[in-house]
């Protein structure tokens, strides 16, 4: 009975429903334009993920739980909060992804305990993946060789190949939505881990499981190889609420293991957040936006007004907000009245609280860059804003960039020019500081 999956499974396949209802409308409506995109495929096999993990025969004796007796009932009090996770693979698995060259058991070991970064040619290991790989706990992406350095500098090199950026993905994303971004910084001399979190394994969370368990992984991966070499840093670029939640358990789990890594944290991106309270509506609207993907409408912008649109007056710029569609805005009165009771549960707010007291007060002294957009439809940017002016308060050193109109967690996509230049600064100005240009 310590699984959230029983109680998730009533209010979860009909908000289902309602998504599968929204992308049948519009793919009927949209299909003759859209064949050619591959958005709908991965829509698919969200909703068959999705429909398969509610109908595992281990949750069906759950099935007439309402969420409306939650309250009422003893055991959910000792429920933590859904962390996301995913399968770690076998060394099978793992071999797939690994070229002959790389294939022997002791550099297949070395990839599982963070000493790949030493194996040769480490274009061959990239170039080797497969195109549609299945998705893994996490993804360790070498350096470039003839990585770019437009400072010329030996030390701005050195410092580079000795810092590992850790990626920790949105709801709902996969490996290959982070590889653009890991290719940004290997692209550049950097290490980079890309972490990502399975819908079917969050829907089936079980407390003290292999969330948790998937997470210590982590953290020990990054461990061994912060210890293997004097110099060695990490950087965390986190997406959403989701990645930046999790950057919390995991400073949380490297305080208690070792706090002297906090030390090792030289600089944090937080991309599309943070909401620094458990709020339902924002959660809804972050599930929303991940069962519907491109159907969304935090995925849209319109630049022209009608009827239907809302407009909102940034600076000099007036956003024009599409309205949800009769589907979606019923998937999010479901999805929000769902986590008003799952959130306010006490082991569940508990947990939360812990986590995002670490966020607010307890984070390392290093440089933070904050990425966001007033027309973010999941995550509020004048929260965004409030967590920025709160840290500038307790000393912190934080940079902001406001994209005024890209959606949520898209805002290199719509603007890379500018994304990567805000990047590039935070590196090379306040995180790798043997980088500054003369």
């Amino acid at each position: 009975m310590g699984s959230l999956s029983g109680i998730l499974q009533r209010p979860i396949v009909a908000a289902a429903a309602v998504a599968v209802a929204s992308v049948s409308t519009d793919l009927s409506d949209k299909l003759p334009s859209l064949k050619s995109l591959d958005t709908f495929s991965a829509i698919d096999r969200s909703h068959s993920s999705l429909s398969n993990s509610v109908r595992e025969p281990n949750i069906s004796w759950v099935s007439h739980i309402s969420v409306s007796k939650l309250t009422n009932m003893s055991f959910v009090t000792r429920i933590r909060v859904p962390i996301p996770n995913a399968n770690f693979p076998s060394s099978n698995s793992i071999r797939k992804f690994v070229p002959n060259t790389l294939a022997s058991s002791l550099l297949l070991n070395s990839y599982q305990s963070a000493e790949l970064a030493k194996g040769p040619k480490p274009t061959a290991f990239t170039n080797a993946i497969p195109t549609s790989p299945p998705d893994v706990l996490y993804r360790w992406h070498l350096p470039e060789p003839d990585a770019i350095d437009v400072s010329g500098s030996f030390d701005c090199s050195l410092g580079k190949s000795r810092t590992v950026v850790v990626l920790l993905g949105w709801l709902g994303s996969k490996q290959k939505h982070l590889k653009k971004y890991a290719d940004w910084y290997t692209s550049r001399g950097f290490h980079a881990i890309t972490f990502t979190f399975p819908m079917a394994e969050i829907l089936s969370y079980q407390v003290g499981g292999k969330a948790e368990q998937d997470i210590d992984l982590l953290v020990n991966h990054l461990a061994d190889w912060l210890e293997e070499e004097h110099g060695k840093n990490l950087v965390f670029h986190t997406f959403s609420n989701t990645g930046w939640l999790t950057y919390g358990v995991v400073l949380e789990k490297f305080q208690n293991q070792d706090p002297s890594l906090m030390g090792r944290i030289k600089g944090c991106i937080v991309d599309s957040a943070p909401v620094a309270a458990p709020d339902p509506q924002v959660w809804a609207s972050g599930f929303s936006a991940a069962f519907l993907k491109k159907n969304s409408v935090a995925t849209k912008v319109h630049v022209s007004s009608n009827e239907s649109n809302v407009e909102i007056l940034v600076g000099s710029k007036t956003l024009v907000e599409p309205k949800p569609a009769a589907t979606e805005a019923a998937l999010l009165v479901i999805l929000e009245k769902f986590f008003s009771v799952i959130l306010n549960l006490p082991t569940v707010n508990r947990r939360l609280s812990d986590v995002l007291s670490l966020l607010s007060s307890g984070q390392p002294s290093c440089p933070q860059l904050y990425i966001y957009s007033s027309a973010d439809r999941v995550i509020p940017a004048m929260s965004v804003e409030s967590f920025i002016e709160d840290q500038r308060r307790a000393g912190h050193e934080v940079m902001a960039c406001n994209f005024v109109s890209t959606p949520h967690v898209d805002h290199f996509r719509n603007d890379p020019k500018l994304y990567s230049a805000q990047l590039s600064q935070f590196l090379d100005d306040y995180v790798l500081t043997s980088c500054k240009r003369a």
